[in-house]
């Protein structure tokens, strides 16, 4: 048995992973998918204050908490800043990072440092009444649509488990300074369907910081792939157990 801990992304909760949770368990593994602290069932928590760091101690807390070991931990979109720092902190509980659509950060980088189109977003909230909300990205025409989910019925889902961000998320740098960090291998599973303009991910360097060759595999779906094709998705997390 694996333990699979999975981190949504920016503005999501928790139950995005719903579909793909049953799945991982009938194989007989371990599956934990808490929202992060201002969603799901902590957006009464969300406030200017709620940063990267905060959820990157939700996700550490419950690890220690939970005495959790070999685990693979997945983070989707923002969430790859969030399980890069926590693995940081806890690196001998982890035993394999998996990037799903995810930003890939380097010691040091906050959000718009890794994808630079996040500054308007940043912007935007500085400048709003409020000076640190971030609202949801907006539908878009198929195949973008919302976070590439275009179904009538997903899309209507999917707008019940989101809400605002907090602006110091995008801010907040990451931190990579445990060398011990660079020895769990690493998995880059990319959405190649319906990506927004300016929301390009950066090239995988061809040797992982383990200096393994890097492992990428594509879902030919939109970003919330969670969502889109939940089989097939789990089909590539099992084969890292």
């Amino acid at each position: 048995m694996s333990t699979y801990l999975l981190v949504h992304g920016a503005w999501h909760s928790g139950e995005c992973w719903e579909r793909v949770v049953p799945l991982l368990a009938s194989a007989g593994h371990r599956v934990l998918t808490p929202s992060l602290t201002g969603h799901g069932d902590k957006a009464h928590l969300l406030g200017p204050e709620v940063g990267l760091d905060t959820h990157v101690d939700d996700i550490v807390e419950l690890i220690i908490e939970e005495d959790l070991t070999e685990v693979v931990l997945v983070g989707h979109s923002y969430g790859g800043l969030v399980i890069s720092s926590a693995a940081n902190q806890v690196p001998d509980r982890i035993a394999h990072l998996v990037y799903l659509d995810a930003m890939v950060p380097e010691d040091g980088e906050n959000a718009a440092d890794v994808m630079p189109v996040t500054q308007v977003l940043i912007d935007l909230a500085l400048k709003s009444d409020d000076g640190w909300r971030v609202p949801p990205l907006p539908e878009l025409p198929p195949p973008s649509g919302l976070f590439g989910v275009t179904d009538p019925a997903d899309v209507a889902w999917l707008r019940t488990m989101l809400s605002d961000l907090s602006v110091r998320c995008l801010q907040q740098p990451v931190r990579l300074d445990n060398p011990a960090v660079n020895t769990i291998p690493r998995t880059h599973i990319h959405c190649t369907v319906g990506r927004p303009e300016g929301f390009d991910r950066r090239p995988v360097p061809a040797t992982q910081p383990n200096r393994t060759p890097a492992h990428v595999r594509e879902l030919a779906t939109g970003h919330d792939c969670m969502l889109t094709m939940p089989a097939e998705l789990t089909g590539i997390l099992l084969e890292l157990a």
